[in-house]
């Protein structure tokens, strides 16, 4: 059983490092984003599948912080593509 576990850690640093390039070669910025988000979905994988492995339960707030941290990159990108900004600064303030 714990093979498997092995088996799925390289699968997924093989998927990180294909990630990697995509965000190196990125043709477009928009595929460097997705790639980027890949990457912490990938992360977080890696960290719960290390979770099983150790038998613990102390890495299951890591993943919810990769996952936090990969949406608000997405979304961040995302308001910069619609708007040009990410914050909004008011002049009258």
């Amino acid at each position: 059983m714990t093979v498997m576990f092995y088996i799925a850690l390289a699968l997924l640093s093989l998927a990180i490092g294909c990630f990697v390039y995509r965000v190196v070669k990125g043709p477009t910025v928009a595929d460097r984003v997705i790639a980027l988000d890949a990457i912490g979905i990938c992360l977080a994988g890696i960290v719960a599948v290390l979770s099983i492995l150790l038998e613990t339960s102390v890495f299951l707030e890591i993943i919810l912080l990769i996952g936090i941290l990969a949406f608000l990159g997405t979304a961040a990108f995302a308001k910069f593509l619609q708007k040009g900004v990410v914050i909004e600064r008011d002049g009258n303030h």
